[in-house]
This record gives structure tokens, C-alpha cells and sequence, in this order.
């Protein structure tokens, strides 16, 4: 049964949340609140299976970083509930390009709206570990020492503001409509989750498609470049394109793998982290050499 549990719990929670989210959606359409409380739902079963079928134990325990991380996960998704109400002004001051297929059913829609903006995601992400000034905003989300559903939702506010750009921009020039920029910010706050979980998912051939937490994890590497791969947010075969995709099925990432191997001593706490980006960068250390187990393939 853990094993049956362990191969559908991805698809089931990505594909389970959407579909209850666009059924409301349909039978709710001015009232997109009901999206925060299934968000809700979706974190308190995340956290669920985190302690019943968990990928690293000790991941489940508290590393002095579960406040901060619900405070991450409280500003950020406020600011993007406050940016959702944003879409329709900005979407005023463009012009009218008629490019948006409004006659599509909604679930199609939203599927654009993804593949759209995981492009544009994943591009920024990329660009987020080659650009200095980029990266000390991104930083903040590599410092982590574990890996939770949390995770998915710890960023800087500023870093998050770049990424909104980098996915929004085309959608409000196709004309995206507000509900389904509400759908899709529900969609990513959903991956996020997945992605970082502490669930010992076993997602097969699927991990050629979707970049859920079993191909995440290598991202979070301390091991200099090592970790610069897998930056897709939804669906891995960018990383295929863009020559960064990696995975190695023989090795369990564990909690010395993770990190900022040059800046082992991150700020950990809320406000620190908020600063860091703008304080004087101390001259880091070289980062660890990656275990030969890690960079054999199999």
C-alpha cells in the first residue's frame, strides 16, 4: 500500500487540487477566496503525508526554520494575491491583442497559462544563478538545510517580483483574464509544494515530464555548480532542452548535500535574510567537492 501510495501521490495531489480548484472556480467565478482555504487543504495534506511516508525523517523536525518559513509562505502569497488584483489594471493599460482563446474551456486555458509561464519561470530561474545580483536575492531560497513543502514558498519578496514579471509578462499580452491568473498562481503555489516535499514519492517515468521534488532535489546541491540543473518549475523537459537537466536514481539526497556550499553560514532568521542581499558579501569559502557516489551515473 506505501508503495502504491508512493508512485500516485504527486500526480493525484497536482491533478486533484487543480481539478477541485477549476470546478470552483466554475461554480464560484467572482468569489476566488475559496482558492486560499483549498491552498490550506492542500499544505495541511502535504504536511500529512510529509510525516506518514517522509523522504528524510529528520527533515520532519523543526531546524529552527519552521516560523520563518510560514512567515516566507505568508508574505509571499499575500503579495501574490495582492499582485492578482493588479492583472486587471495592467491588463487595461495594454492594448487588446484579441490573442487569448477565451472560446478554449477553462482547464485548456489554464494549461497555456502553465506552459507559458514556466518557460518564462524557468528562464528567469536560470538567469538567477548566472547574474550576481540576481543570485544574492535567490540565495535566500538555496540556504535551506532541509527539504519540506515549505520550501517551495521561501523566497525573497523582490526575487519573487522578478519571477512574477518573468511569467506574467506574455500571459497579460495574450490577455489573460483575472480568473485565470488566479488559477495559475494556485497551480504554482501547488508545484511549489510538491516540489520541495519531504514525501518519498516515486514518480517513474513521469520524472522526464514533471519536475516534482525526486528531480528537485539535486537542484538544491551545496556543491558549487553542481546544483546549477533541474531549474524548471513544472515540466523537466525544458531542462532537457536547455542541457541542465540531471538525475540520479542511485543517490538519496540528504541534509549535508544541501546548502550554500561557499556561505555555510547564511543568515537563518526572517529579517536577516530580507537584508542580506544588500549587505557588504563577505569573501565566501570554495565549496565542497560533490561525492564521486553523486557524479557517477548509473
Amino acid at each position: 500500500m506505501r508503495i502504491l501510495i508512493a508512485r500516485l501521490f504527486a500526480p493525484c495531489f497536482l491533478f486533484g487540487f487543480i481539478a477541485l480548484a477549476l470546478g470552483l472556480a466554475q461554480a464560484y467565478p467572482q468569489q476566488p477566496g475559496w482558492l486560499l482555504v483549498l491552498l490550506a487543504l492542500a499544505i495541511g495534506l502535504s504536511f500529512l503525508a510529509e510525516a506518514w511516508l517522509p523522504y528524510r525523517p529528520d527533515w520532519n523536525h523543526d531546524h529552527d526554520d519552521r516560523w520563518r518559513d510560514a512567515l516566507h509562505a505568508l508574505v509571499n502569497e499575500g503579495l501574490s494575491a495582492l499582485g492578482l488584483l493588479a492583472v486587471p489594471l495592467l491588463a487595461a493599460l495594454l492594448p487588446d491583442t484579441g490573442l487569448w482563446p477565451h472560446a478554449w474551456p477553462l482547464w485548456l486555458q489554464l494549461l497555456v497559462s502553465v506552459v507559458v509561464a514556466d518557460l518564462g519561470l524557468t528562464l528567469m530561474h536560470l538567469l538567477s544563478h548566472r547574474l550576481p545580483w540576481l543570485w544574492r536575492l535567490h540565495a535566500i531560497h538555496h540556504s535551506v538545510r532541509r527539504m519540506y513543502g515549505f520550501n517551495g514558498l521561501m523566497k525573497h519578496p523582490l526575487h519573487l517580483a522578478v519571477e512574477t514579471i518573468a511569467a506574467i509578462t506574455p500571459l497579460l499580452i495574450l490577455g489573460i483574464p483575472t480568473q485565470v491568473a488566479a488559477l495559475l498562481a494556485f497551480a504554482i503555489a501547488i508545484q511549489l509544494l510538491l516540489q520541495h516535499s519531504n514525501v518519498d514519492m516515486r514518480i517513474g517515468p513521469l520524472r522526464h515530464l514533471f519536475a516534482w521534488a525526486p528531480v528537485h532535489r539535486f537542484h538544491h546541491m551545496k556543491y558549487g555548480t553542481a546544483g546549477d540543473v533541474n531549474f524548471a518549475l513544472f515540466f523537466s523537459f525544458w531542462d532537457r532542452l536547455l542541457g541542465t537537466a540531471f538525475y540520479n536514481p542511485n543517490y538519496r539526497i540528504g541534509g549535508d548535500d544541501l546548502g550554500i556550499g561557499s556561505q555555510p553560514d547564511y543568515p537563518s532568521a526572517y529579517l536577516a535574510q530580507l537584508v542580506a542581499p544588500f549587505q557588504a558579501e563577505e569573501p565566501g569559502q570554495p565549496s565542497p567537492s560533490a561525492p564521486d557516489a553523486l557524479l557517477k551515473q548509473p
